[in-house]
């Protein structure tokens, strides 16, 4: 069936080449045509609405949103695309040089100029942007847990050579000797053991610095070539100034850890809420880079119909306050790391031989229990997981209820599931006693399940008033 209503609209296509890039000439207040579905006969399902035939108005202006739903396709081709697309995929590619055309006439605000061959280029720079900035959060993580975080006792904004000869590694060496970390926690460490420290941190400051490169260098060439608007470069501008600050950060965090601790009993670490600050840092970063390069792909959500349009916008207020939980669950983890509270009360589901340790408001004034107090934070942090989880399973039963895109309702499925792994990778990280291999991957699981509800509040965010418009107009006319 679809290979056949495929061939049909290549013909149709053909035929209508003319009138898709000189829409113009259609005549005002003409008519719009009936809109055809794949799937709408006797196979059922409701189908999906294909390009309408374009004109100066009414579904003319769906052409845009059509192209740059293509182009979306073309950079994911599996993650949001359910079997209409996959039918109207032959059809796409005979129509998308018209299409893009179109869309350029139609006065549709894009962010990317000079048609879909920029749209895509600039797409995929952000989308490897983005898979950049979570290598790099993921290996900021493994410093800290292997605990190399503190072995550069210096910085320099714009970096420097590690030691090459004996000599320079005694001198590096000797710097940390000097740190309270060696002091109290690493006495005796051969030189060999400081080295792997020392290139653990090494190799975060530096793939941080290389990150500004490779936003920096195609960010100026795709401004020469006039790709970009005022409005992509206005935000990308503040993304690149807070990777700049985000160096800093990083510094102003390491230094509070090379100052004494205010207790002989207390192991030197970095402050907790400078960790925070630091993490919450590179998670604004990485969202805003993410939510750009979904929003050049695709600059309108994924419709089909009216009645998926009503279902999105019933789900997409459940799933705003379902994200900033999520975001809050991750932030709160920053605490964990930084209070080493994942060392304490290695069970679950009780914390030792209580379900509440006795001490957990012991701390004053009161809201530092929430901050600094070990036994308060990893409360805190088991109650917000689990309330994500139990959130996130919320949304998923209640978008089992609502008609919407099919792709839609596997995106929340696969949000719940990753919801479910990454508490299960919280136990067991407890009762594993915090190993590297475990934190790491709690920490990239944390990252993976907010990429994945922004994935989820992108395409669930309201169409454009030209794409509604669009919409009702085929309703009318079939």
């Amino acid at each position: 069936m679809g290979s056949r209503v495929a061939a049909a609209l290549l013909r149709r296509g053909r035929d209508q080449a003319s009138a898709l890039v000189i829409p113009r000439l259609a005549p005002r207040g003409a008519l719009a045509p009936s809109v055809p579905r794949v799937g709408s006969g006797s196979g059922g399902g409701g189908g999906c609405l294909l390009p309408p035939r374009l004109g100066s108005t009414g579904p003319f202006s769906s052409a845009s949103r059509f192209a740059s739903f293509h182009a979306f396709r073309s950079l994911a081709h599996k993650t949001l695309l359910g079997q209409c697309t996959r039918n109207m995929s032959t059809t796409t590619a005979a129509l998308n040089s018209t299409m893009a055309n179109g869309a350029a006439n139609s006065g549709f605000k894009l962010l990317v100029t000079k048609g879909p061959q920029a749209q895509k280029a600039v797409g995929i720079w952000l989308f490897g942007c983005a898979a950049w900035v979570f290598s790099l959060v993921i290996l900021g993580g493994i410093t800290r847990l292997t605990r190399s975080g503190l072995s550069m006792t210096d910085w320099k904004f714009t970096g420097e050579i590690p030691p090459i000869s004996d000599e320079a590694w005694l001198l590096e060496f000797d710097k940390y000797k000097q740190s309270p970390e060696y002091k109290r926690v690493n006495k005796g460490m051969s030189l060999e053991d400081f080295k792997f420290i020392y290139w653990m941190e090494y190799a975060h400051r530096m793939w941080g610095r290389a990150l500004g490169f490779v936003f920096a260098g195609p960010f100026a060439y795709f401004i020469a070539k006039g790709y970009v608007t005022r409005q992509l470069g206005l935000r990308l501008s503040a993304l690149f100034a807070l990777g700049g600050a985000q160096g800093l950060i990083g510094w102003w965090m390491v230094k509070s850890g090379l100052e004494e601790p205010t207790s002989e009993y207390v192991q030197p670490r970095v402050s907790p809420y400078r960790l925070a600050t630091h993490l919450t840092s590179a998670f604004v970063i990485y969202c805003g880079i993410l939510w750009t390069a979904l929003s050049v792909a695709m600059p309108d959500p994924p419709t089909g119909s009216m009645s998926w349009v009503n279902g999105a916008a019933k789900i997409r207020k459940l799933a705003i306050p379902v994200s900033a939980v999520v975001g809050i669950t991750a932030i709160s983890g920053a605490f964990v790391a930084g209070n080493d509270a994942g060392h304490a009360y290695n069970s679950f589901p009780k914390m030792g031989d209580t379900w509440i340790p006795e001490d957990v408001f012991s701390m004053e004034p009161f809201i530092r229990n929430f901050f600094e107090n070990t036994s308060t934070v990893q409360l805190t942090h088991r109650i917000l997981a689990t309330t994500t989880l139990l959130s996130v399973g919320g949304l998923w039963l209640a978008a089992r209820r609502i008609d919407m895109h099919p792709a839609v309702k596997s995106l929340i499925g696969s949000t719940l599931g990753m919801a479910a792994l990454q508490v299960t990778l919280g136990i067991s990280i407890l009762l594993m006693y915090v190993s590297t291999s475990l934190g790491s991957a709690h920490q990239a699981g944390a990252l993976t399940l907010l990429s994945l509800m922004i994935l989820l509040t992108h395409t669930l965010r309201r169409p454009s008033p030209a794409l509604l418009k669009s919409l009702a107009t085929a309703v009318k006319a079939t």
